[in-house]
């Protein structure tokens, strides 16, 4: 209302149906003091009604779906944490672990029909993924690219030890039958318990070095490798097909075979060794690939003839890299966690999940051998989570 309405008496108000309503005063000192109560109701912004009450807006599905999944994506990485360190049995988990995915990976290879590609090929693509995701790893947490001064020696070590068993084992896989270069690969666990006494001075118990002997055993039962006379070597087992091997290679290629074992029984002692002293078991694995992978490149250009992949191939190999990395990652963490002695028997959980899946999947028969055997590493495993870790304070992030 104007003001020239309130001196002549005309005072107005809006009504609930927005029309204006002109009252009048004849009193001028009245229409004074009602006019400013006007001007003030009239500021003021207009009440609500029952066709303008604004109901809570329902959040749309995709927001309760993207807070599921961000709820378990916390819940998966708690437990990764609680994996990698929160527990006393972290090393003996971190193990566990590496086990897992190297059996998985052995899965991916049963299930999935890929293109034929040279050893070293594959080699050499692995070693690529596992130098790039270690890069990564260490940017990511803001470590230097190279280690302390003293872990530098130890890490080529290891990185040396840790290639030529590669490259010894290979040659075994090549010349012998597939269960005796297994069984010849699963002696590393005692060669490296043995490798900590002598060179990290480990104490080494009655009790760890029997639970690896027991374990052992059963790896034998499952595999069942048979020595024949006059230098040949014969595969009496029925998971994989009886094999005979014949020849002046033979001889070379369980001695091969012993050397891989024992240098990669050395090499789990460089790697405790060299991930303690640089704090950070992922120098370990970044050393590894900066040796292998331009070796590996010249082996695979020199040695075998380059086979270009198809894109499923190149696909799965990465994946393979990728997981090969996680395995590569985790047995650092838990040799630089726990004792050598202890944490290693946990390497024999995969020959139980192997031997499930062949059973289950490829369709092998049960015999009573490998029940026993199973039933051995199983025992030996069992003691080793019963009798507890010997963990070392360690603050590696």
């Amino acid at each position: 209302m104007a003001l020239e309405d309130v001196a002549n008496g005309e005072i107005g108000g809006r009504g609930n149906g927005g029309g204006v309503h002109v009252v009048q005063v004849n009193d001028s000192e009245v229409a004074g003091e009602i006019s400013p109560l006007l001007v003030e109701v009239r500021d003021e912004p207009p009440k609500m009604t029952i066709f303008s009450v604004s109901y809570a807006r329902k959040r749309p599905p995709k927001e309760t779906n993207l807070t599921l999944v961000e709820a378990e994506v916390n819940f998966l990485s708690q437990i990764c944490m609680w994996t990698w360190g929160g527990s006393k049995y972290s090393g003996l988990l971190c193990m566990a672990s590496s086990s897992t995915i190297y059996y998985i990976m052995e899965v991916l290879l049963d299930i999935f029909p890929v293109q034929t590609v040279p050893l070293f090929e594959s080699v050499f693509t692995r070693c690529t993924v596992i130098l790039i995701l270690s890069f990564l790893w260490l940017r990511k947490v803001g470590h230097p690219l190279f280690p302390p001064k003293h872990a530098r020696n130890l890490l080529i070590l290891r990185s040396l030890s840790g290639f030529i068993s590669l490259m010894s084992f290979i040659y075994s896989v090549k010349n012998l039958p597939l269960s005796y270069a297994i069984c010849l690969n699963f002696a590393t666990p005692i060669v490296a318990s043995i490798g900590a006494k002598v060179i990290l001075q480990e104490k080494l118990a009655f009790s760890d070095i029997g639970g690896l002997s027991l374990s052992y055993l059963g790896v034998l039962f499952v595999f069942k490798p048979t020595v024949l006379t006059q230098g040949n070597i014969a595969e009496a087992g029925d998971m994989f097909n009886e094999v005979l091997v014949t020849g002046g290679q033979t001889i070379y290629a369980v001695l091969l075979g012993l050397f891989s074992s024992f240098l990669n029984g050395i090499c789990y002692c460089f790697i405790r060794a060299a991930a303690k002293a640089a704090d950070h078991p992922v120098y370990t694995v970044f050393s590894f690939g900066l040796m292998v992978t331009p070796l590996s490149a010249i082996c695979t250009l020199t040695l075998q003839k380059f086979v270009l992949p198809n894109i499923f191939t190149f696909f799965l190999m990465v994946v393979l890299g990728v997981l090969a990395f996680l395995a590569e990652i985790s047995l650092a963490r838990g040799l630089q966690l726990e004792k050598i002695c202890k944490v290693t028997n946990m390497i024999y959980l995969q020959v139980i999940l192997s031997l499930a899946w062949s059973v289950s999947y490829l369709g092998a028969p049960v015999s009573f051998n490998k029940l026993i055997g199973c039933l051995l590493i199983l025992g030996s495993i069992c003691c080793t989570l019963y009798f507890g870790p010997e963990r070392e304070p360690n603050n590696a992030s």
